[in-house]
């Protein structure tokens, strides 16, 4: 059966492949906002085709000591995007030798990209401070539960680690989908009653039905939530539940977790030029944030093709962390006992 199934592979994949309808067909045309003429698909889809990145230096939350200053001048961004590349540039020799050991990977491994187009000063977009709201004190309780867990428990066994470390799903495919340092790109791929976004790192593929289905039972949870899409006018709406409770993302410079199954994910798709998608996201967690909150950014048409990211779980990093914790805990000063004598009876 085995032998069977695996001869058949390519078949299946050769016929998943001709189903594909190639980018920029266009059958029938649509007219977006901002006058741009949408293709669509031979299905009738909006057509989302392409390989994107949402590398980007704006982060998700607006830093504390620009206030409320919502936007940045047009020479602003220009002298910032110049000294946060020149900051993070992973080819610098400057600093000492645990400076420079952080700085692990060439440069040329690195995704770059310069501030969003409305120079906002913040990924998010609906909130005064452009910050994330403050949690609900349930939130606060799991928030610090979490935490004083992976202080005393950082390296039990693979479980402790996250799920990025144990390559089982990295926090920039989402959803929602944050940029990262490296590898932030997706490829959006249509066949008729479905979209599947593939993302680069560790290769995972989010497969959203467009046929109307409800979402999984209550009680299934999945480590990317469960996806269910629809179109609205040009752009696509897909609505994610069924988290795990251990869904994480972060920006470049901005990290949160999100430990609720409660969580709702709404996020909404535009192609507003040929090289570029509009992606917008609200987080609706009323056991986690007092209030729901939205982020933007684009993401860019870039060149192909999408390359394999060699990444499984039990991989040499994360058995070189646990047998470093283990000698570790071999190497602590074990606590002094009293031992009982003559003197104490």
């Amino acid at each position: 059966m085995k032998n069977r199934l695996m001869k058949a592979i390519p078949g299946i994949l050769l016929g998943f492949v001709v189903m594909v309808p190639a980018q920029g067909q266009a059958t029938k045309k649509n007219v977006a906002g901002g006058g741009y003429t949408v293709s669509r698909t031979p299905d009738g889809q909006p057509d989302l085709q392409g390989i994107w990145t949402n590398a980007t230096l704006t982060p998700l939350q607006r830093p504390l000591e620009l206030g409320s200053k919502a936007f940045y001048t047009p020479k602003e961004a220009k002298e910032l995007e110049k000294q946060g590349l020149d900051s993070i540039n992973s080819d610098r020799t400057d600093g000492d030798g645990a400076a420079k050991l952080g700085r692990n990977y060439n440069e040329f491994w690195k995704d770059r990209g310069g501030f969003v187009p409305s120079r906002r000063t913040s990924l998010i977009t609906d909130t005064a401070d452009g910050r994330i709201p403050p949690l609900t004190p349930q939130g606060q309780k799991i928030a610090d539960a979490r935490d004083e867990r992976r202080k005393l428990h950082p390296s039990d066994g693979p479980e402790f680690r996250n799920a990025f470390e144990r390559c089982i799903v990295a926090s920039n495919a989402g959803p929602p989908m944050m940029p990262y340092n490296y590898n932030s790109n997706f490829q959006i791929v249509q066949i008729p009653g479905y979209v599947i976004i593939f993302s680069e790192q560790i290769h995972d593929a989010r497969v959203i039905p467009l046929d109307g289905r409800p979402h999984l039972p209550p009680n299934v949870h999945q480590w990317k939530g469960d996806s269910r899409g629809h179109w609205e006018g040009n752009t696509l709406v897909v609505e994610t539940t069924n988290f795990t409770g251990k869904t994480n993302f972060f920006s470049i410079n901005f990290q949160v977790n999100i430990d609720s199954e409660s969580l709702r994910l709404m996020e909404r798709f535009t192609r507003t030029r040929p090289d570029m998608i509009l992606y917008q996201f609200t987080v609706d967690d009323p056991a986690i944030f007092t209030k729901p909150w939205t982020a933007e950014m684009p993401l860019n048409s870039t060149d192909g093709p999408i390359f394999e990211y060699a990444c499984h779980e039990a991989n040499q990093g994360l058995a070189n962390m646990l047998s470093a914790a283990r000698a570790e805990e071999k190497a602590a000063p074990k606590p002094v006992t009293r031992s009982s004598s003559k003197n104490d009876r």
